[in-house]
C-alpha cells in the first residue's frame, strides 16, 4: 500500500467508515448517557461522528484519539472550541474517566476482547462503550462475502460470535443492531466523488489505490445482505 497514494484519496472525505448521526443516538440512549459526559472518540479518524456526538448529548466533552496525525488535524481545523480535544495517540492507552467511548470501525484492529479489557479502567462508573465491527449477517457467508474483509483470520464475526467476545472481556451486551446501508452510502458515496475526481490526473501508484477504492465499493454493494458492520453498546460487567 502506498500510503501517500491512500491519504491523497481519503484527505478529504467527511468520514473514514460506515456511518450516520442515527447510530450515535440510538447508542447514546441506549446507553442513558448523561448530560456532560466525558466522551471518547476511540480511532476516530478525521472525526466524522464528533458533530453528532456533541448533539446528542448536551454539554458533552468529546476527546478524539487516532494514531493518524493528518486526522488529528483535520478535527482540529474542524472542531475548534472547549468542548472538543483531539489527541495523536494508541487508543488503547487512554487515560480516562469517560462516561461514554464511541468506537466506529476501529475496535477490530486490536480486537474487541482485549480492547474492552484495556478500557475498563478508563470507563467512569456507570460508564459504557459502543463500538461497530465487520459482521457476517450469515451462518455461511458466500466466497464474495469473506473476500471482501480479505483473509485475515477471525477478522469478521457473526452477531453471536461478537456477543461472546464482549463477555469474555467481563462486559455485558445492552443492544445491537447492524448499521443500514444509508450509513455505509454516507461513506462510500463521497468516495466515489473522489475517486472521479482524482482519476485524470491520477499516476500508476494512485490509480492502484483507486482501483482498490472502487473494488470495495463494489464489492460491499454485491455482498451488502451478507455483510456491514454490527454496533453493539456495551457495559463493564458489576
Amino acid at each position: 500500500m502506498n500510503w501517500d497514494a491512500f491519504f491523497k484519496l481519503h484527505s478529504d472525505l467527511p468520514r473514514e467508515g460506515p456511518g450516520l448521526p442515527d447510530d450515535v443516538n440510538w447508542a447514546v440512549r441506549q446507553a442513558g448517557t448523561p448530560t456532560g459526559a466525558r466522551i471518547l472518540d476511540a480511532g476516530s479518524g478525521p472525526g466524522g461522528d464528533i458533530e453528532a456526538l456533541l448533539g446528542a448529548v448536551p454539554n458533552a466533552h468529546v476527546t478524539a484519539v487516532d494514531t493518524h496525525a493528518d486526522f488529528i488535524e483535520t478535527i482540529v481545523s474542524r472542531h475548534a472550541g472547549d468542548r472538543v480535544d483531539a489527541r495523536q495517540s494508541d487508543m488503547l492507552k487512554v487515560v480516562g474517566p469517560f462516561d461514554f467511548i464511541w468506537c466506529a470501525g476501529a475496535i477490530y484492529f486490536t480486537g474487541i476482547a482485549p480492547t474492552l479489557a484495556a478500557w475498563r479502567n478508563a470507563l467512569a462508573p456507570g460508564g459504557h462503550v459502543a463500538f461497530t465491527a465487520p459482521c457476517y449477517f450469515s451462518e455461511s457467508p458466500s466466497a464474495g462475502a469473506k473476500a471482501f474483509w480479505g483473509e485475515e483470520p477471525g477478522l469478521t464475526l457473526t452477531p453471536s460470535e461478537i456477543e461472546v467476545a464482549v463477555a469474555s472481556a467481563g462486559f455485558d451486551t445492552l443492544a445491537s443492531r447492524p448499521l443500514s446501508d444509508a450509513a455505509w452510502e454516507a461513506y462510500y458515496a463521497p468516495m466515489e466523488a473522489r475517486i472521479a475526481a482524482l482519476r485524470p490526473t491520477a499516476d500508476a501508484e494512485l490509480l492502484a489505490v483507486l482501483d482498490e477504492g472502487e473494488q470495495e465499493i463494489s464489492g460491499w454493494r454485491a455482498h451488502r445482505e451478507e455483510t456491514g458492520y454490527w454496533l453493539s453498546v456495551v457495559k463493564p460487567r458489576a
